[in-house]
């Protein structure tokens, strides 16, 4: 395994010092960069675009070819587990991913098995392996996956949905149903990251999306619950136990020090908790990742450059920072704004780490 050229992302997970903050950005290869743009046409379509490990390679090392990034991210999609589980999953214009066969009663759960990462998922771990050897120590790579309960969430209601009125209908009618789904699923999902790991991944992500949707008691019995089985399950393995885990829960920053209970190494925040409120209530258990607003993007660079700053302050001090944003960067952002963000964290951040 190569040296790495900089470690700055995983130092700071650690809570280690480090001379700038590190700095990267959710969804950092997408629709923004035109070269994306240009490889996403020649592979046809986003699932041909994600299948493809060349092509998905490619598309992950374009940001860090524009930008001082401090991590890659595997490029993929959160939906692959109940793709690769025989949901089908496909993309409709302007409406976002869909399943052929949404799961919608007991025996279409009962079916439910853990795809095996070696067959049907090959093309992630493939990816995974080919963008670990291109980067060359150059910067870590991180893997990820999504909740099981946003995997659920979407494998239920057979797409995105702004009321999830399948699922929490089953989830009030049939807890039993759904816990027997989720099991499959963090099952999976412990599986998945185990195998990109394996793969070269030196950190991992999950993803929790539609967390935010759920009430404080449903929150903890049907998505934190089995997030933290899954690193229970990554921390007790060997082969996995050194590797940081970050925990993103979209509109979840009231469970933060629960989050922090499961183990995990950081946990991303969104724009709607500030970091000092966070950091005060977790204090040094785990890092925090964010959590600049995305739209701040659309802004001039010198009140990039402010925003910029404030987040930085609203941390402080100290050590166990990784600056991103709050969510995705959004398709329409000029590449230049994105540029001028990420110099302004290097920039900004030296005297908090002196």
């Amino acid at each position: 395994m190569p040296t790495l050229k900089n470690d700055r992302f995983l130092r700071a997970l650690r809570r280690e010092a480090v001379d700038v903050t590190p700095v990267w950005m959710m969804r950092q290869a997408g629709r923004y960069l035109p070269e994306y743009r240009a490889t996403r046409r020649k592979a046809g379509s986003f699932m041909s675009l994600c299948q493809d490990p060349e092509l998905a390679c490619e598309v992950t090392l374009q940001p860090l070819e524009r930008f001082p990034l401090d991590a890659a991210i595997l490029f993929s999609d959160i939906l692959t587990i109940p793709d690769a589980m025989g949901l089908g999953l496909y993309f409709e214009e302007g409406e976002g991913p869909r399943f052929k066969h949404p799961v919608t009663d007991e025996a279409a759960i009962n079916k439910l098995t853990v795809p095996d990462p070696g067959d049907k998922l090959r093309y992630v771990t493939d990816a995974v392996s080919l963008i670990h050897r291109e980067l060359d120590g150059r910067v870590p790579l991180i893997g990820f996956s999504g909740s099981p309960w946003t995997l659920a969430t979407y494998m239920v209601e057979g797409g995105g949905s702004r009321t999830f009125s399948h699922i929490k209908a089953m989830m009030f009618n049939r807890p039993d149903l759904l816990h027997k789904m989720l099991g499959v699923l963090a099952d999976s999902v412990s599986v998945y990251l185990s195998a990109q790991i394996s793969a070269g991944a030196q950190a991992v992500m999950i993803f929790d999306t539609w967390g935010g949707s759920l009430s404080p008691g449903a929150y903890r019995e049907f998505s934190l619950s089995y997030m933290s089985q899954i690193v229970s399950k990554l921390k007790s393995d060997p082969a996995t136990c050194d590797i940081p885990v970050i925990l993103f829960t979209k509109g979840g920053g009231q469970w933060l020090e629960a989050m922090a209970d499961t183990g995990c190494d950081a946990l991303g925040l969104d724009w709607t908790t500030g970091l000092s409120d966070a950091r005060a209530r977790v204090g040094d258990r785990v890092a925090l990742q964010g959590n600049i607003d995305p739209c701040v993007l659309y802004a001039s660079p010198d009140k990039i450059r402010e925003e910029v700053g404030n987040t930085l302050a609203s941390f402080g001090k100290g050590n166990g920072h990784v600056f991103n944003l709050g969510h995705g960067i959004h398709p329409e952002v000029n590449p230049d704004h994105a540029a001028a963000l990420i110099e302004a964290v290097h920039t900004l951040s030296r005297p908090y780490h002196q």
